[in-house]
């Protein structure tokens, strides 16, 4: 599992790995499987542990008052499944995170990632650029609250086509903030043109 990982810090990075360092992130990630439909982090609990997606497909989501599921992020493989507030600060989260298929995760603690991680200048690079991911399609979330259905399911499709193959309609009508009827009727809309 550990490859996958290694080929990631590689594609985001410019400094090279030393093998003492290879070894150092192999003993440091922690490697789990995760069933579909189990969690990964409930609302109220500490994030204890930051994941990397080797294999599988999760989501990150709220429950209101109605018992309504409202999805905040999607996940597949390369991604990070955190909450990142929880974890740095080591707080109650406000979300849950679950496997939407069987995943295969890689964990980081906080303490092992400060403590011994940090001081790889390659771990540091792939953090720098995963801060920017996540600030870029947080943005782009926020951004998106404007616009019409039509256009979020387009971005959606252009974005991360992936998700629309991983997830059943109704993950993706929350995702985007629409009725399952209205993400029906753009679907159909697309298959037709």
């Amino acid at each position: 599992m550990h490859e996958s990982l290694i080929a990631y810090i590689r594609r985001h990075s410019v400094s090279p790995l030393t093998e003492a360092e290879i070894e150092m992130i192999k003993d440091t990630f922690i490697p789990k499987k995760i069933r579909k439909r189990q969690y990964f982090l409930q609302e109220g609990q500490v994030c204890r542990y930051a994941a990397f997606l080797v294999k599988g497909a999760m989501r990150q989501y709220t429950i209101d008052d109605k018992g309504m599921e409202h999805i905040v992020r999607l996940f597949v493989e390369d991604w990070w499944p955190t909450d990142r507030l929880s974890w740095m600060r080591q707080t109650p989260s406000e979300y849950n995170i679950d496997a939407w298929e069987d995943s295969d995760v890689l964990l980081l603690s906080i303490a092992d990632y400060q403590n011994r991680l940090m001081s790889i200048p390659a771990i540091a690079e792939t953090t720098i650029h995963n801060y920017e991911r996540f600030v870029i399609e947080t943005q782009k979330r926020v951004a998106s609250i404007g616009l019409s259905a039509d256009e979020r399911y387009a971005e959606l499709a252009k974005m991360y086509p992936e998700f629309l193959q991983r997830f059943p309609q109704h993950i993706i009508a929350s995702y985007l903030g629409i009725a399952k009827e209205t993400l029906s009727r753009l679907r159909g809309s697309v298959a037709r043109k």
